[in-house]
């Protein structure tokens, strides 16, 4: 192509002169290979694509075995999230449907729910997730709906001692994962 249809093609003004063409993943739950001891990661209607990429690139470093968006806001191909994730997007298994959906999903895969909320919470490491577990969070604007917390097994909080209560969802998320993946032994 010439240089002209480069420049509109292209996303960022340094590309390094390559772009590709590539299939898109199918990110239905029913294509979601889980072991005997999943330990997943849900995000509720993230929005803001840098989020969701420092999620993937969270979920990738822990060895999670999968990430699902609920009612997703951002297209996972977003730009943004591609480079944000820095290659996590292709390297985590990742999956997308409605809250309702992903809830049943986990009932019937037996993956018990806790959720990152500030209503009617425990301290998050009182919990045990050596178990199958789906560690949920919502947006920094409205946190999670109540079909999530209602659906949950225990509603978590990570106690905050500043004035502000609530942190980065990629933050929070990383703090249960890893305290998941501490009960668990690494």
């Amino acid at each position: 192509i010439n240089k002209e249809i480069f420049e509109k093609l292209s996303y960022r003004n340094t590309t390094e002169g390559i772009i590709a063409i590539a299939k898109s993943k199918n990110f239905s739950l029913s294509n979601l290979k889980l072991g005997e001891n999943p330990l997943i990661l849900i995000a509720e209607t993230p929005e803001k694509p840098g989020n969701i990429g420092a999620l993937l690139r969270t979920a990738d470093a822990a060895n999670l075995d999968a990430v699902i968006i609920a009612n997703p806001k951002s297209d996972l191909y977003n730009p943004n999230v591609v480079r944000s994730s820095i290659g996590c997007l292709f390297t985590n298994q990742i999956a997308t449907g409605t809250t309702t959906e992903i809830i049943g999903f986990l009932k019937e895969n037996e993956i018990s729910i806790y959720c990152a909320t500030l209503q009617d919470n425990v301290l998050y490491s009182s919990q045990d997730y050596t178990t199958p577990t789906a560690l949920v969070v919502g947006n920094e604007a409205t946190g999670l709906s109540q079909e999530w917390r209602g659906s949950s097994k225990k509603n978590i909080i990570i106690p905050m001692q500043g004035k502000i209560d609530s942190m980065n969802v990629s933050v929070s998320a990383a703090i249960l994962i890893f305290e998941a993946k501490r009960q668990r032994g690494l």
